[in-house]
């Protein structure tokens, strides 16, 4: 599944997989900014629409569970970063992510053991 987020939808997921579930005014209560009720609930219509949530009904509210997980949407979002931004090369992708000043010894460490583990013994 092809899982293409906007940037509240996002948001608004991840407050989902944060809370597990939410009512409109609990998700709107976590969001950044002010994001009016009536914009919240439009947003996770749409997003039931598509089918990255779903919902129960719960007294006079809907309660929204997330139908995605995280990681289908780190690699979607991933793929289309690489592809819009880097012109499908992950290597350029990889380049400037490691090439970023802010990264830890530790977390440049842990990306080359990554690299190693995908790597066939003979190459490494």
């Amino acid at each position: 599944m092809d899982i293409t987020l906007t940037g509240r939808e996002l948001e608004i997921i991840s407050v989902l997989w944060e809370l597990g579930s939410g009512t409109v005014a609990e998700v709107r209560d976590r969001m950044p900014g002010d994001l009016a009720y009536t914009t919240a609930l439009s947003l996770m219509r749409t997003m039931h629409e598509k089918g990255y949530v779903r919902h129960v009904v719960e007294g006079r509210a809907h309660r929204y569970i997330p139908r995605v997980k995280k990681e289908a949407v780190h690699r979607s979002a991933m793929a289309r970063l690489v592809e819009t931004v880097f012109k499908g090369s992950p290597e350029l992708a990889l380049t400037q992510l490691v090439s970023d000043q802010r990264l830890s010894k530790a977390e440049l460490r842990r990306i080359r053991a990554l690299i190693d583990e995908r790597l066939p013994k003979g190459d490494r």
